[in-house]
């Protein structure tokens, strides 16, 4: 089915710091495009929380790439961005593919040395996959709780489920 081979993730996390340098080493991973909200931020930090600030460093000390990939708006992205030092792209219109793959184009990156970071399957996973990149999910730091937001998790959840199943863990 092709919604599956879009939506399922290589992995899923605990939280982004459980992403470590040594772990994208051994799978040949330079790049990490990761979403913002809910990923490594709630949508209220304005800048990058201190457990994120640490692990961006621990990401560039490791010489991997960290670059934002985010469907907000210009000012939130480039003010979270800004701090950490990282290049950035808003509005990318996640699951639509062009903005992710100019920035891996702007990168230099290729999708075999990518990882697509993000907690959502409808956008992030969707987005990672179609540019055959890797894709590692993690659970939303905060989810909004508005029937939209309920509709999109509800649609997402067989798919965690179906994850958690295939990697003998029970439910997603």
């Amino acid at each position: 089915m092709i919604l599956e081979r879009w939506l399922m993730p290589d992995e899923v996390f605990p939280d982004f710091s459980s992403v470590t340098p040594e772990l994208l080493r051994e799978r040949g991973i330079r790049f990490v495009f990761s979403d913002i909200d809910n990923t490594l931020a709630t949508y209220d930090d304005p800048t990058p929380p201190p457990d994120t600030a640490r692990w961006l460093r621990s990401m560039e000390k490791a010489g991997i790439r960290v670059v934002f990939v985010s469907n907000n708006g210009r000012e939130r992205v480039e003010s979270f961005a800004g701090p950490a030092g990282c290049p950035a792209y808003w509005k990318a219109r996640k699951p639509l593919v062009g903005i992710l793959k100019r920035a891996a184009r702007e990168a230099g990156a290729s999708a075999e040395e990518s990882l697509l970071l993000g907690d959502q399957l409808l956008t992030d996973a969707a987005a990672g996959k179609r540019c055959g990149m890797t894709v590692f999910i993690v659970p939303p730091i905060r989810d909004k709780t508005t029937l939209f937001w309920r509709i999109k998790r509800r649609i997402e959840r067989p798919y965690m489920e179906k994850f958690a199943r295939s990697r003998g863990t029970g439910r997603g």
